[in-house]
């Protein structure tokens, strides 16, 4: 399932000028710095360009201020810089900036997927509607809008279902609903969340999508598309189950426990999906439901992974995700090196809203064997807000080891050794 070895690191003569990249995300991206990182090793140059004018962030402040909300506006101004010094490739991180990363390496030649593609792939009512034209076994589902009377678009509908945004990502504002009373609480909900959002263009604050719930076990998959060819790189199991009514991350182990078989039908429907949006190039992340009646496609994103999981990624093909992501955004190839070992994340969820007074065990929790780290990412004194309002995660807990088996337990072991200490979060009212 892993791709074939392609070509050996670069090796890059003294006095050669380094190669150029362009990363593209959003101010504060867990994966910018990963990138970086990703970039030194591969002995690349690399500028950020992101939305954050008065950053005190160095990579953000020397980097590029570009609007994130006009894309013809962010591309003219990284054709600009273009123009006096090239780049070997474009990067977009996430949904909000996959599309401008698209059409930037449109107009310079560079690799890439089409952009309506992407489009596809960043919306989840148009990549529904493409898929089941397509025949890609997906939940059955139907759209909603908020503007129209929810009475009228909800009167044949078949519970449980879940509702969710187009636009978000990260299962914010993905709430499951058993009844019409719960759908309609679960819309106001939803509501809220899209009127405080950052920016969304009319369509996606006013659209909803509203699908069969689908009972089973859920996987994440990473990939990677060269000239329409989907090459596995990993397949998470997610142990815990995903049952609602908020869909939160916690546990992805890999390699999975499936059988091989089944392995094969979630590459063979992933790449179906790929089809159908047609993508061609780059990364993508795939989230699948598995059960009796077979592998039903939830989400097709042409980007990586979020958060800080890619780490898991070396111990699968001998590199990080960003190097793979990084290397493959400059036309080269990195020989693979598969390993056998099992590996694992727990991204600690956020266990109610109030703000982080401490946490107490992180080094009773550093010291279960097979961990590798423990990575707290809020820091004391700041806002906790759990899901489907929330998009973070309070950290991670990585942990590696000969079995699958070990490496869950390890995680387990090493979470129940955390106390997370909250305080009430009190708001003035203006």
């Amino acid at each position: 399932m892993y791709p074939q070895p392609v070509c050996p690191d670069p090796v890059i003569r003294p006095g050669t000028p380094l190669p150029r990249v362009l990363i593209i995300a959003p101010h504060g991206s867990y994966r910018t710095a990963a990138f970086i990182q990703a970039a030194k090793q591969q002995r690349c140059e690399v500028l950020i360009a992101s939305q954050g004018q008065y950053s005190i962030v160095s990579d953000y402040a020397r980097g590029l201020q570009i609007d994130l909300g006009d894309h013809d506006k962010a591309v003219a101004t990284i054709l600009e810089v273009a123009r006096d010094k090239p780049f070997a490739g474009i990067i977009g991180t996430d949904d909000s900036t996959t599309e401008i990363a698209t059409r930037v390496a449109s107009r310079l030649g560079l690799p890439h997927n089409p952009v309506e593609a992407v489009r596809l792939a960043s919306r989840k009512d148009l990549a529904r509607t493409r898929l089941a034209q397509q025949g890609v076994n997906i939940p059955a589902f139907r759209i909603l809008k908020l503007n129209t009377s929810l009475a009228e678009q909800s009167r044949d509908v078949t519970y449980p279902c879940v509702v969710k945004p187009v636009g978000l990502s990260a299962s914010r504002g993905v709430i499951r609903v058993d009844n019409i009373v719960e759908l309609e609480q679960a819309v106001e909900r939803i509501k809220n969340i899209l009127a405080n959002e950052g920016p969304l263009d009319e369509e996606q604050r006013t659209t909803l999508l509203l699908e069969q719930f689908i009972p089973g076990q859920e996987v994440a998959v990473e990939g990677m598309l060269s000239n329409g060819r989907l090459d596995i790189l990993a397949v998470f199991d997610k142990p815990d189950p995903m049952n609602g009514p908020f869909f939160e991350e916690t546990y992805y182990l890999t390699p999975s426990r499936f059988a091989e078989t089944v392995q094969q039908q979630i590459q063979q429907q992933i790449a179906a999906a790929c089809r159908a949006y047609g993508l061609v190039e780059g990364p993508v992340h795939a989230e699948c439901r598995v059960n009796d009646k077979g592998v039903w496609i939830l989400e097709v994103a042409a980007r990586t992974i979020g958060g800080l999981c890619g780490r898991l990624l070396r111990f699968g093909t001998g590199y990080s995700l960003e190097e793979l992501v990084l290397a493959h955004a400059r036309g080269e190839g990195l020989e693979l090196r598969r390993q056998d070992e099992a590996a694992g994340v727990l991204m600690i969820p956020i266990p109610e809203a109030g703000v982080l007074k401490r946490i107490e065990g992180l080094l009773a929790a550093q010291r279960v064997p097979l961990v590798d780290e423990v990575d707290i990412q809020i820091r004391e004194g700041y806002e906790l807000v759990p899901l489907p309002e929330g998009g973070s995660y309070l950290g991670f807990i990585f942990a590696r080891g000969e079995r699958v088996a070990e490496v869950e337990q390890a995680l387990r072991a090493a979470y129940g050794c955390l106390k997370i200490i909250t305080a009430p979060l009190w708001k003035i009212k203006l």
